[in-house]
């Protein structure tokens, strides 16, 4: 009886499962297929869910009137560049705090996290005038510095949590052994916590990727990366739905496919220390 209540939950929450991912997921697959139709297709009511002329001249059209190349690449850059940047800071930070005792390292932790809570536009103008001052605007080096400050936070306490998890008796061995501070970090303390650091890395290169706000408003063409490439395709004269369709599939399909690869060591790495 007791296994037969264990199997109906079971199901219950693997379909419960299912309807999420399905819920989340319609979005996405609805954007794919608007996509493929024409722009009268689009906006049509009712609206037509595989039943339709299927056509890839919007793809044609929105890359003979933008780069996606020259977008793609920008977007590469940032991402990953942003993302390298944050974990060279944030390994020596995140060692220290985890292996250094301290008072107030929970509270220092907590400001860190507390300043994702701040609206992006309230330090705009600011951030906006530095990089004018600077010769930053529009440039892929300004962007890859804004958003590893921005994601700075998040990466070190991802990684703080993952080097907790790591015995310090293992660190103090290798101290003994006479390794530095620098043969610590980089040949003790790193290798063990690769799950952990490549999980950071792949979920602060999503967070890079479809990163908007700043993107948009510093950037004009020559370091715009994919999110200004559909941003492009709102314009005063009306939404081109399937036009914009297309630019967004493109835009999202490289991360698409990196997370769908990516899941296991996704997973494994935001679980690594979950299980005593």
């Amino acid at each position: 009886m007791a296994r037969s209540a264990s199997s109906r939950r079971k199901l219950g929450m693997t379909l419960f499962a299912w309807a999420i991912g399905i819920l989340i997921f319609f979005p996405v697959l609805w954007t794919v297929l608007t996509s493929f139709k024409t722009e009268a297709e689009a906006i049509a009511s009712p609206p037509s869910f595989l039943l339709f002329d299927w056509t890839l001249e919007n793809y044609v059209e929105v890359q003979e009137r933008s780069n996606y190349f020259r977008h793609f690449w920008n977007s590469v850059v940032i991402s990953l560049g942003s993302t390298v940047l944050g974990l060279v800071i944030a390994i020596p930070a995140a060692w220290s705090m985890a292996f250094v005792p301290a008072k107030r390292t929970k509270d220092v932790l907590m400001w860190m996290l507390s300043t994702k809570m701040l609206p992006p536009v309230g330090v705009l103008i600011p951030i906006y005038l530095i990089f004018r001052n600077l010769g930053l605007l529009d440039t892929v080096g300004g962007l890859v510095i804004v958003l590893m400050l921005i994601n700075l936070p998040i990466i070190i306490w991802m990684l703080f949590t993952y080097f907790r998890e790591i015995p310090g008796e293992i660190l103090e061995a290798a101290r003994m052994d006479g390794a530095g501070l620098k043969a610590e970090i980089i040949h003790v303390l790193t290798p063990m916590a690769v799950p952990g650091i490549a999980s950071t890395m792949l979920l602060n290169i999503i967070l890079a990727w479809n990163e908007a706000f700043w993107t948009l408003n510093l950037t004009a063409a020559k370091a715009a990366p994919l999110t200004a490439f559909i941003a492009s395709y709102s314009s005063p004269e009306g939404l081109f739905y399937a036009k914009l369709s297309a630019a967004s599939t493109m835009a999202i399909a490289p991360i698409l496919i990196l997370g769908w690869f990516s899941q296991k060591q996704l997973v494994r790495g935001l679980t690594f220390g979950a299980v005593k």
